[in-house]
């Protein structure tokens, strides 16, 4: 089983899950996806969900923020959308896509577990190499690579 397909496995396992994706948000295109339907259809969240990522890092660049997007919440009425970037693999720009039941969801509990298929995504990807920031880093100026808490 590849890393993609263990990743969305864990991430359909989530409770209230109804439709799952890794999405590189780049291009809007999907690398693989659970779930979904004909009233929920994932080709087309998936790229509109990129443009909302897209949309905010430009907004923190231009702030001048030295923060990392950690994940986003979308809240509808009966659903949860939550946006996971996959922090750590600079070459590729892809998240974790997933939306959520309201009524049967925890919403504490999907984020931390998609935190936790985020860092065993970065870390079994095969780009995750030494001088790359790993899961809780970011890259400061000229590479120089510092906790994401702000401690040096």
């Amino acid at each position: 089983m590849s890393n993609i397909d263990h990743s969305l496995d864990m991430a359909a396992n989530i409770k209230g899950a109804f439709a799952v994706a890794l999405v590189d948000f780049d291009s809007g295109m999907i690398l693989g996806s659970r779930g979904g339907s004909a009233e929920f259809d994932l080709d087309v969240a998936a790229p509109g969900n990129s443009e909302v990522i897209r949309a905010k890092l430009e907004v923190v660049q231009k702030l001048g923020l030295r923060e990392n997007i950690e994940d986003i919440l979308i809240t509808l009425d009966t659903q949860y959308h939550l946006l996971r970037l996959i922090r750590g693999l600079q070459d590729e720009k892809l998240f974790l896509y997933v939306a959520l039941n309201r009524a049967q969801a925890n919403l504490a509990m999907a984020r931390r577990d998609l935190r936790v298929i985020e860092q065993e995504f970065y870390m079994s990807h095969p780009s995750a190499v030494a001088g790359r920031p790993g899961p809780g880093m970011q890259a400061g100026v000229e590479g120089q690579f510092f906790p994401a808490n702000g401690q040096r």
